[in-house]
């Protein structure tokens, strides 16, 4: 008699001991945290705007601070909590994406700056720029196609 269990059975007792998510909370709570980091970013661009910079410079002055104070929160401890209430509030700005680059470069820096920081630090954000610079080649290039 094979004492392991079938496929269905396994699925079931997953099924069965999984935590149930309590989506609506998760999404309000992903609107408000999500809401604020935007509204953070748009103070920081109307500071800029009052000292007179052009609309172009405040944009990327503003891009860089918010991926600098996502870095920095990551860096310290505090971005993890931050996400662990926010959830895809806090993944989706900018300073997600941030996070998702210092985040396993922390997590491996024991390993050395070569085959721990620099090896590591890519390794969430590595796949989503791979496939989104070339999907967005090949939109790009579709889209010349068909209106040129």
């Amino acid at each position: 008699m094979n004492s392991w269990m079938d496929t269905k059975e396994y699925e079931k007792l997953v099924k069965e001991n999984l935590p149930k998510a309590n989506t609506f909370k998760n999404s309000i709570y992903a609107f408000i945290f999500g809401g604020f980091i935007c509204d953070i970013g748009q103070l920081i661009s109307k500071i800029l705007k009052d000292y007179g910079l052009t609309s172009e410079t405040v944009a990327s002055f503003t891009t860089l601070i918010m991926i600098f104070i996502g870095a920095f929160l990551t860096g310290i401890g505090v971005y993890d909590n931050i996400g662990r209430v926010a959830g895809a509030g806090s993944i989706v700005p900018i300073t997600g994406f941030a996070n998702s680059i210092v985040a396993p470069a922390m997590e491996y820096k024991r390993e050395g700056f070569v085959f721990g920081v620099g090896a590591k630090m890519f390794s969430v954000a590595g796949p989503v720029l791979v496939y989104g610079i070339s999907t967005s080649v090949l939109i790009g290039l579709i889209y010349y196609l068909l209106y040129y």
